[in-house]
């Protein structure tokens, strides 16, 4: 597990009004986020980002990248500058804390951007207590201290229950669907289910908070649902009611809808479902003012239904509530809008049949209560012991919360259920993993193994990988997956690791098909797709072998070990259904190293072991995999190379990292082009790394830009390789490797069998260990239980040509046979061998005579049969010990009343029951004083004392002495009476009585070796020698014994009754094989004829009528030999160790380091009394024996291990070698290797204790660093003056310049007891010093405990600093202020608006006062250092207090001081620099007046049923508690206090105030709902003054009154003498200042007269200016955040308030801020509904015709009670009404929040009226009035009061707008966007508006309202009365009657009228249409009557006209 703790960073150019910034990490390319928090100078975040790293370890390579962003901004604008942090020191040291300050930040062209980032990086190995796989982020603060030792991490966090809050915040629905809907929000979390309050129309308004708090592991909480329900009930025209908030905590069924009037499925508008780890995984484990896209419970493609806005939170124990701004009115929606995953895709698991699943007797699972619960799916099966003796199996799947179970088969070792599940699958995936578990069919359903799917690796978005990079759905097989779980032999050890042993595999197939799922859950398989799996499985057979070299670390004891080799069930020695293999090395009995551990005494021969197993040959996958991780392991270590590499050097890295890059990708190509694909994942896979490995390739070019930019380039492609560098088809299952003690297995480890695949395409295809020697660790009971060094190789049996080569020895193949002898009556011989077979192996087992024993198929005898002693099992006990405790028991007996004489055996070596003596060993840690040994259970016949020789080499060092020790008389002798003659006695007693027969006395001797004789090394020599084919030669070679089972010796002894030797007979093939020959050896050897038998051998048989089979042929032994050793020698450094843990309840150790290497080992000296040693010593291992090549162990040295153990005595031995340094009796570390150590200075400022427990008295301190002790005097009495009568000490040390070298510094906290007793109290421990580290004060700095460090700005020059900008920016103030007009004064609560941006609220000028407001605890504010510039808070805590695993400690007191580290010079002769603390404070008790202003408290945790609390304020100091019980806020989660609290104590007896929320109930106690803890010392004695914060103006008088003691101009003279600054110099008018060496003028800060009321004295104005340069606290409210004693951890919510301390010393305080809130004000909105136009015509007449009898009802949303409705318009045809009616709403606004508050009584039953803040919003609502039904709904408007939006002047023009996202509460139509109006500023409005209708899931335009609307304050509404209305008095304006058409059916007395309204308005155009028609056709009619006589007419006289014409012309001459 890889750590990373974000502490904070630095941005200079931040402005506070970014989009807010967040840190990016990336590594192995898996990014993690942090949450994203507002931008500022100094952002904090102190949150932990962790990678699990799986099975692979961290490498020295490694490195994380760390990215600056603004949040939501694309790259490369958004980043502020990047990282890359190398982790190889991590790897050097796993347990070191990686503390990076400052780390500077860069650009794309490596520049630095001046960011920089402070962080911590952490790493815990795989296997190692903390080492978890934690699906959430949380959030680690980093202790400054710790107790005296860390605590040991437990179990993983994973596994382990912790406290977290799931916190759901409801604000407003928008475009919910529906007509006249009433919106409830059901919100279920988990398995709790809460509901809102019911509102009233399409666009809700709740702000509602539910909280659910969960004692969970991470991962069960990540797979708890979110789900929110949105219900609506119908509701009529009247029926308009309101629910409390309900929650129900009792159902775990998901909510079944419910709606606000009635229980059904329809009333459902949308719901939206996400899991806790989605809201978990987002920045700042929230998600904050989202849009969630309502979608159909049971139609999800149907669209969105409606949008609910909320805010999601998960809090972990320690973890902050993320801020929860409102965003702004112009937001991006879309980009806030969440929409859910599309679940258009099914997963289909075909579960086909398993193989090698465990026999019936191995049916030992995880129990059905335990990790895997039984599930009812499982009936019940056959018992134990049925067909074949296996179980009956199921195969359960569990996935995204849904589990399935195949039906359980009959008992097999194959079953097969050929059986597919469907599970839905949303894209892209939530869940990542499918559980698989094998379970047996007993009732209990137990499980017999697990694996895991991980989604990530079986499909891929592409995107991830490199741009171009083909995605894939999920796919897997078909092919098997391997389980494991734990083993029935190995179950009764205890085990952390419960799933190591394999149990069998499973054939599965995997696909993903899109579209909608049909609802299925499992069906069956095809015959033909059974069919086509088959032809893809074929068999190959493959040989492991394990060479054994070393093995040591092994328990100790009488019990013979062995190692079994085994590959499935291959090579298992408890499986049956696999042929017998050399799978087991040779017993061993464990031999002494001489120091401390054990170890197997092989030398020369090596065990071999090897194993035949068939298995589907997968090479073309796993030759890829090796081949990419190959790449992987080369490029890391390049990419680190380069990392660290500067100048020209990393240019040659980079050509070097391309090249090879280049010849990896070149390498893999050639064989990922011809990989065969038989499976669809193959072919996906194969396709993204060819892409990928060809764009690499083609990317592998010198950069343009520079060597600089190719960093994270490589970085970029060892993640996107390393993504693609898995293989999960690989099917073989893992290498076992078991430690076997006698029959138990104790210890285990398991090697992936891809890393020991040998390849015939070359070594780069082969895996990482194959053929190479390799370290094991095999782990058991939670510790390592053996160390094992063996070379391992893996392949197909034909490519076994390859393992000779590694072979660095002789292989030689062995039968072996032990024969067994009995001594009767003094003659040895077969008979009478109590339960031991005649032959046996070394274990006593049956085995079968050597004439019986045949060689195996094909192989054949080289040479006779040999008795050759196993040098293994005969080294004595006493090999390499330096003294033995020798031991004889005298024993007497007597008659009854006789006298005592010699017992029939008078002397033994042991008795039943009796002290067991040993030896004493020489450097054994577990020897203190004569250890045990294990003896014989009855004594043996032993020679008398007298006659027992001392060995050759050995002394005597003093004579045989009775052990008077124990319960004995003085002489030495207990007594006991036998229960049987000739029995031992049962029972011994120290008291002789008159029925005792026997008695004993134990006589005891020391022995030492020689310092001549040979020693351990000559052990070793005659170990080799022993029994050489010369000596042996002619002897018989046996082995003797005192009985079977124990240890044999070679000469025989007295007392021995049986013996043994070791008959061998060597065989070698009958024929040169092709293959290795071990591999030949599978199963037992050949069949034994039975006409070879040998028939006496048969007969004997057949006399004794056995009729038992016959011994199975014994598994040949395999031996690799070495002819000569090679010695080494080896030399260890220790140095040191830092923050040790103590054992027990001790709070300090004595520690020793014990160093082991291979089969010797060596102890340093124990250093008594530290938990941080410095040994500073060598150790030499002069001749060390090792076997094989050197140049092997020179490339693949053994691995050494260093335990350190805490000893109470005794001292580690030591080589005696002269070659180191010789420092106090010691090898020391040479000069050259051990740290370099410098002279330093380490000042502590001891300023007191506090809050000790446990009745102390007098205390004192101790401090200790680095060997050396200071002790501090004694407090005389705690309870008066809790501060130390000496505040100031001096240490000199010699400490290591590198700070990870640097022992911490303890404290111990001391009491002073009666008679001189001296009690430790409390402890601590001091980390991360190079924090306390400083330079030395010159002669120019004053000094002073709170003086910065040189380089740092002092005072007057950050004065000097600030006046060009202070002098540029005055004109330009100046002006503004003159500008200004003088307004009202203004109460405090508009200094509080303005700082929170919102000018509206507080009607504050720009000279105004400023105040400011911090979102965290004044301590948390980087600039003020926590207020610990004086002194730090150091917790101390019990010593020897241990807590478990998860716990934090509970401290027990506090120690206040303070450290300085810095270098002294060298040189004797020069002075030593000024100390720092030398001018301190009086450290007296002072009394102070305590002034606690709490403001207002929010996102609190609901404390009543109505998802609601009643909060008031307690506040305590010391004994005195003030509370404001009777002042309760009802019914609110967000109070309102507005509350001073004066309080008077005595700091620092007093420091300790506490300010709590609590919640009222009727009848006591109350409720605690939070309390923070606010440490008034460290305000008082902190330089930045933040006892009273300064505030921006000095005023005189008024709202704005200077409220401290002391005036500015002496606050600046106290200010300047606290700091040993020369006191500042007024000029006489007090215009100007001489500060320091500045001089500074009133005119520098101010451009002219004040503009504000009473400004006060220029002297003091000018000395507030120069304190605000200073930096100190200015006038400020604090955000501080609550937590529950009842829920520690869990942020309960924050309170902003602020706290003034005022010293009595210092004179009286000035007058206190009044805070009283703002109340309410009243208005009255009057709206005027003139017209309406278009409306839906709901009714039909008599006549046919559409109509509608219109009115309109209205209400303001929440005051659903003050419902008006205008009059009916009755029969409306066109939809146009006219109504001239008068709406009147009161209501009390709040200006400050733009809420309307609404105090109500929730039931009838309440005491309290809840008070509701909701916008002020007018819904209006258009109906059809029916006299015999339920009113229509025709239409609906809803006004938002405070975002009007502008409305249309002329019905026409008033146009509405489709439905959308909400991004405009309003839109219209058309390209512009509409204007907003507040009618709270404009007062009045009259036009036309838009009123829609839901219909076929849009909205569509019902109508139009003409409106005209009004708001007055309360005042003005009683000068300007207005009725409703009509009413009197009609006024303002004064409504005439509305004109409206009236008509009547009495056809007789208006028929006109009744023809106009019944015929005109409704067929106006057809009646037209017809008239015309009638008028053409009266004209054509017309025509055609006239047009023939016209014609007629003219036919007859055609000259007629003309003749008329003519006729008036005379002639000319006619008169």
């Amino acid at each position: 597990m890889l750590r990373l703790l974000v502490a904070s960073a630095h941005i200079p150019e931040a402005t506070g009004a970014g989009p807010g910034v967040h840190v990016s990490a990336r590594f192995r390319g898996v990014p993690r986020s942090t949450r994203v928090v507002p931008e500022e100078r100094s952002p904090t975040w102190n949150e932990t980002l962790a990678w699990p790293l799986g099975t692979r370890p961290l490498q020295p390579t490694a490195s994380l990248t760390l990215r600056l962003r603004h949040w939501g901004q694309p790259a490369p604008r958004g980043d502020l500058g990047a990282t890359t942090v190398s982790l190889d020191r991590l790897v050097a040291n796993p347990g070191l804390l990686l503390d990076l300050s400052h780390v500077p930040l860069l650009d794309a062209r490596g520049q630095p951007t001046g960011c920089t980032v402070t962080l911590r990086c952490s790493y815990v190995p795989r296997g190692v207590a903390g080492d978890v796989a934690v699906p959430l982020q949380g959030r680690v603060p980093p202790p400054a201290v710790s107790p005296g030792s860390p605590h040991h991490p437990g179990k993983p966090s994973a596994g382990r229950k912790e406290d977290f809050q799931v916190r759901v915040r409801v604000i407003e629905g928008h475009q919910l669907q529906g007509n006249d809907i009433k919106p409830v929000v059901t919100v279920l979390i988990g398995q709790h289910r809460f509901r809102t309050r019911i509102r009233v129309g399409n666009n809700p308004y709740y702000n509602e908070v539910f909280c659910q708090n969960f004692h969970r592991t991470p991962a069960q909480l990540a797979a708890e649902p979110i789900r929110i329900q949105v219900e609506g009930g119908i509701g009529g025209a009247g029926a308009v009611g309101d629910s409390g908030v309900a929650s129900d905590t009792m159902s775990p069924a998901p909510s079944q809808v419910l709606d606000s009037r009635a229980t059904r499925a329809k009333a459902v508008i949308g719901v939206f479902q996400l899991d806790i780890g989605t809201v978990y995984r987002a920045p700042g484990h929230s998600l904050s003012w989202k849009w969630l896209s309502l979608q159909h419970p049971h139609r999800p493609d149907s669209g969105s239904r409606g949008y609910l806005r909320v805010s999601l939170a998960v809090l972990h124990a320690g973890e902050p509530v993320p801020e929860q701004e409102e965003p702004a009115g112009n937001e991006d929606v879309e980009a806030n809008l969440l929409q859910p995953s599309p679940c258009a895709a099914t997963l289909q698991l075909r579960v086909y049949r398993a193989e090698d699943l465990p026999q019936g007797g191995h049916r030992v699972g995880l129990e059905a209560g335990g990790a895997e619960p039984a599930r009812p799916c499982l009936p019940s099966v056959l018992p134990v012991g049925g067909k074949r003796g296996f179980v009956a199996a199921a195969v359960r799947v569990s996935f995204a919360g849904r589990t399935l179970c195949t039906r359980v088969m009959p008992p097999d070792a194959n079953p097969a259920w050929n059986e597919v599940f469907f599970f839905p699958l949303r894209l892209p995936p939530i869940c990542d993993e499918i559980e698989l578990a094998i379970l047996s069919g007993s009732r209990s359903s137990k499980v017999l193994g697990t694996a895991t799917l991980h989604l990530s690796q079986i499909s891929s978005a592409g995107a991830e990988l490199e741009e171009g990079t083909p995605g894939f759905l999920p796919c897997f097989g078909p092919s098997f997956l391997p389980f494991y779980g734990p083993r029935p032999d190995a179950a009764r050890t205890p085990s952390t690791d419960t799933g190591v042993a394999y149990r069998g595999r499973v054939l599965l197939e995997l696909s993903t098909h899109m579209g909608t799922p049909d609802g299925r859950q499992r069906d069956t398989i095809t015959p033909e797709d059974i069919a086509r799996v088959q032809r893809h499985l074929p068999r190959r057979r493959f040989g492991l072998c394990g060479i054994f070299y070393s093995a040591t670390m092994v328990p100790a004891g009488p019990e013979l070990l062995r190692f079994e080799l085994s590959l499935g069930n291959y090579g298992d020695a408890g499986d049956v259904t696999c042929k017998p293999a050399a799978s087991v090395t040779p017993h061993g009995c464990p031999l002494f190293d001489g120091n401390r551990y054990h170890y197997l005494p092989w030398y020369g021969d090596k065990p071999v072991a090897a194993v035949t197993s068939s298995w589907e040959d997968a090479g073309h996958r796993w030759d890829t995999l090796n081949l990419l991780q190959a790449m992987c392991r080369r490029l890391e270590r390049n990419v680190a190379e380069l990392r660290g590499a500067r100048g020209d050097a990393r240019g040659d890295i980079g050509r070097r990292l391309l090249r090879q890059l280049a010849q990896d990708c070149r390498r893999a190509l050639p064989r990922l082009e011809a990989q065969p694909t038989p499976t669809p994942l193959d072919a996906h896979l194969r396709a993204a790394r060819l892409h990928l490995l060809r764009r690499v390739a083609a990317a592998a070019v010198p950069p343009r830009a520079g060597w600089d930019t190719l960093l994270p380039v490589a970085e970029g492609w060892l993640g996107r390789v390393a993504a693609l560098a898995v293989e999960p088809q690989a099917g073989m299952p893992d290498v076992l490797l078991w430690l076997l003690r006698g029959e138990r297995r104790v210890a285990c480890a398991r090697v992936p069998a891809t890393d020991l695949m040998f390849s015939r395409s070359g070594p780069g295809a082969c895996g990482r260990l194959c053929g190479r020697i390799q370290t094991l660790f095999l782990a058991g009971s939670g510790d390592v239980r053996a160390q094992l060094r063996l070379r391992l190789w893996l392949g197909r049996v034909a490519d076994s040509g390859d393992l000779p080569r590694h072979l660095e020895g002789t292989l030689r193949v062995y039968a072996e046979t032990y024969e067994n002898q009995t001594k009767l009556l003094g003659k040895w011989g077969p008979r009478g061998l109590l339960g031991r077979p005649g032959f046996s192996d070394s274990a006593g087992n049956v085995g079968l005579p050597r004439h019986s024993i045949r060689p195996p198929k094909g192989w054949r005898w080289d040479g006779p049969w040999t008795v050759e002693p196993q040098r293994r099992l005969l080294l004595d006990t006493e090999t390499n010990v330096g003294e033995v405790l020798e031991e004889v028991y005298e024993n007497e007996s007597r008659r009854l009343s006789g006298e005592w004489g010699p017992a029939a055996t008078a002397s033994t070596d042991a008795v039943s029951g009796r002290r067991r003596g040993g030896c004493r060993r020489r450097g054994d840690a577990n020897a203190s004083g004569l250890s045990s040994r294990p003896v014989l259970q009855s004594g043996a016949a032993v020679p008398p004392k007298e006659e027992v020789a001392c060995p050759q080499g050995w002394h005597v060092t003093d004579g045989w002495r009775v052990d008077v020790t124990g319960a004995v008389d003085e002489a030495g002798w207990e007594y006991g009476a036998s229960a049987a003659p000739g029995s031992p006695p049962p029972a011994w007693h120290a008291t002789e009585k008159t029925y005792h027969t026997h008695r004993r006395r134990r006589w005891l001797r020391t022995r030492r070796r020689d310092p001549g004789a040979q020693g351990r090394e000559q052990d070793v020599t005659s170990f080799l020698r022993l029994h050489s084919p010369e000596a042996a030669a002619g002897a018989e070679a046996w082995e003797y014994g005192s009985l079977w089972g124990c240890r044999f010796h070679l000469q025989p002894r007295a007392g021995d009754v049986c013996r043994r030797r070791c008959w061998h007979r060597r065989m070698v093939p009958a024929q040169p094989p092709a293959v290795a020959p071990l591999f030949l050896l599978e199963g037992s050897p050949g069949p034994e004829d039975p006409a070879e038998e040998d028939k006496p051998a048969a007969a004997e048989r057949q006399a004794r009528g056995s009729s038992r089979t016959p011994p199975q042929q014994p598994v040949p032994l395999i031996l690799c030999t070495f002819q000569q050793p090679n010695f080494f020698q080896l030399r260890c450094y220790i140095f040191q160790a830092l923050e040790l843990a103590p054992c027990g309840s001790k709070a300090t150790a004595d520690p020793v380091a014990h160093v082991a290497f291979v089969h010797v080992s060596q102890s340093t000296r124990v250093l008594p009394g530290t938990l941080d040693p410095l040994w500073d010593q060598t150790l030499l291992f002069h001749r060390v024996l090792l076997y094989g090549d050197p140049r092997g162990v020179r490339d693949e040295p053994p691995v050494m291990v260093v335990e350190v153990f805490d000893q109470d005595g005794g001292d580690g031995s030591l080589a005696q070698v002269s070659t180191p340094p010789w420092r106090q009796g010691v090898f020391s570390v040479p000069q050259g290797i051990r740290p370099v150590l410098q002279l330093v200075a380490l000042e502590v400022l001891a300023w007191g204790l506090r809050g000790l427990r446990g009745g102390v008295r007098a205390p004192s301190l101790e401090v200790q660093c680095g060997g050396r002790t200071l002790r501090t005097p004694t407090i005389a009495d705690l309870t008066a003056n809790p501060n130390f009568p000496i505040n100031a000490f001096l240490l000199t040390l010699h400490l290591p310049a590198e700070e990870e070298y640097v022992p911490p510094i303890r404290l111990r906290v001391l009491d002073t007891r009666d008679f001189g007793y001296r009690p430790e109290v409390g402890q601590a421990c001091v980390r991360s010093l190079g924090q306390h580290c400083c330079q030395p004060q010159g002669e120019g700095h004053p000094p002073g405990p709170g003086t910065p460090p040189p380089g740092s700005a002092t005072p007057w020059s950050r004065i000097a600093q600030m006046l060009p900008r202070i002098t540029t920016e005055k004109g330009a103030v100046g002006k503004a202020a003159e500008e200004e007009e003088d307004e009202d004064e203004d109460d405090w609560w508009s200094k509080f608006y303005a700082a929170m941006g919102d000018k509206a609220k507080s009607q504050q000028g720009t000279n105004r006062d400023r105040l400011k407001i911090y979102g965290c605890e004044l301590e948390a504010v980087p600039e003020f250092e926590g207020l610990q510039d004086f002194c730090q808070t150091f917790p101390l805590y019990q010593p020897g207090d241990h807590p478990t695993a998860g716990e934090d400690p509970v401290p027990v007191g506090e120690f206040k001081g303070l450290f300085h580290i810095y270098p002294l010079p060298e040189d004797p002769g020069v002075p030593p620099p000024p100390r720092h603390f030398q001018q301190l404070p009086p450290s007296q008790p002072q009394k102070c007046l305590v002034r606690v202003y709490v403001i207002r408290a929010f996102d609190l945790s609901p404390r009543d049923r109505n998802g609601l609390c009643d909060p008031y304020i307690r506040v305590s100091l010391g004994t005195k508690t003030l509370s404001q019980r009777d002042q309760y806020v009802p019914n609110t989660l967000e109070p309102v206090f507005g509350r001073l609290f004066e309080v008077t104590g005595t700091i620092p007896l007093e420091k300790d105030l506490q300010v709590s929320l609590l919640d009222y109930d009727l009848l006591p106690p109350d409720q605690e709902i939070g309390t923070t803890t606010i440490d008034l010392e460290n305000r008082l004695l902190s330089r930045f003054r933040a006892h009273c914060g300064l505030p921006t103006l000095y005023r005189t008088a008024g709202p704005g009154c200077w409220r401290d003691q002391l005036p500015p101009s002496r606050t600046l003279e106290h200010f300047a003498r606290s700091r040993g600054l020369p006191a500042p110099e007024f000029s006489t008018e007090g215009t100007a200042v001489t500060f320091g060496d500045q001089t500074f003028l009133l005119s520098h800060f101010e451009s002219g007269p004040p503009t504000h009321r009473y400004p006060g004295a220029p002297r003091e104005r000018l000395a507030l200016h120069v304190l605000h340069a200073c930096h100190l606290v200015p006038e400020h409210l604090e955000t501080r955040t609550l937590y529950s004693g009842t829920q520690p951890g869990l942020e309960q919510g924050k309170v902003q308030m602020w706290v003034d301390i005022f010293p009595a010393s210092l004179g009286p305080p000035g007058p206190p801020v009044d805070i009283t809130p703002r109340k309410p004000q009243r208005y009255e909105l009057r709206c005027v509904v003139w017209n309406t136009r278009d409306v839906d015509l709901g009714d039909t007449n008599l006549l046919g015709q559409q109509m509608s009898d219109i009115y309109v009802a209205g209400w303001l949303d929440g005051l659903e009670e003050q419902r008006q409705k205008t009059d009916v318009h009755y029969r409306s045809l066109q939809g146009d009404g006219a109504f001239n009616w008068r709406f009147v709403f009161s209501f009390e606004y709040l200006a400050a929040e733009q809420l309307c508050v609404l105090p109500r009584k929730e039931h009838f039953w309440s005491l309290d009226e809840t008070v509701l803040k909701v916008p002020p919003k007018l819904i209006l609502q258009v109906w059809d009035n029916d006299k015999f039904s339920a009113d229509d709904f025709l239409g609906v408007l809803e006004l938002e009061l405070t975002r009007l939006p502008r409305p249309a002047q002329h019905p026409q023009g008033c146009t509405p707008t489709p439905q959308g996202t909400p991004q405009r509460p309003w839109p219209w139509w058309g390209p512009r966007a509409p204007s907003w109006l507040s009618l709270f500023r404009q007062r009045r409005v009259r036009g036309w508006w838009p009123c829609t209708m839901q219909e076929g899931g849009k909205r569509r335009l019902s109508g139009k309202l003409e409106l005209s609307l009004e708001l007055l304050p309360a005042k003005e509404a009683e000068e300007r009365p207005a009725g409703k209305g009509r009413e009197d008095p009609n006024m303002y304006p004064t409504l005439p009657a509305p004109v409206r058409p009236e008509w009547s059916f009495l056809w007789l007395r208006a028929p006109l009228r009744s023809l106009r309204y019944s015929l005109w308005r409704q067929h106006r155009c057809r009646v037209s249409l017809a008239l015309l028609l009638l008028l053409l056709l009266a004209l054509l009619l017309a025509f055609v009557y006239a047009a023939p006589g016209y014609l007629a007419m003219k036919l007859v006289n055609p000259l007629q006209s003309l003749q008329r014409g003519g006729g008036g012309e005379r002639p000319a001459g006619r008169p």
